[in-house]
């Protein structure tokens, strides 16, 4: 199931003349922020970005940018693989959602 997240406030930037259409940011999306049309990557679903960057380090011809390491989707992705408990506590100071 796909979340959508907060309206208008994801990173992601698709420079549409850039793409090549290999299709690897439709392949690598978990959230399936992507999708075809005419041969070139298009942001079928925005909201759905949670920031994670795949999309961009998978991207041979750098068509794609987005600010890994923001918000909330952020603190639970590092609780996951950290094993810890994702905090999305805006008390230190960063921008947080």
């Amino acid at each position: 199931m796909r979340h959508r997240y907060l309206k208008d406030v994801a990173t992601l930037v698709l420079d549409a003349d850039k793409c090549v259409g290999c299709e690897r940011c439709v392949e690598v999306c978990p959230h399936g922020v992507f999708d075809m049309a005419d041969h070139k990557a298009r942001l079928a679903e925005k909201d759905f970005c949670m920031e994670c960057g795949a999309c961009a380090k998978n991207c041979p011809v750098s068509a794609i940018s987005v600010d890994v390491g923001v918000g909330c989707a952020y603190a639970f992705i590092m609780g996951w693989l950290t094993g810890s408990e994702p905090s999305c506590d805006c008390s230190g100071g960063k921008d947080c959602c």
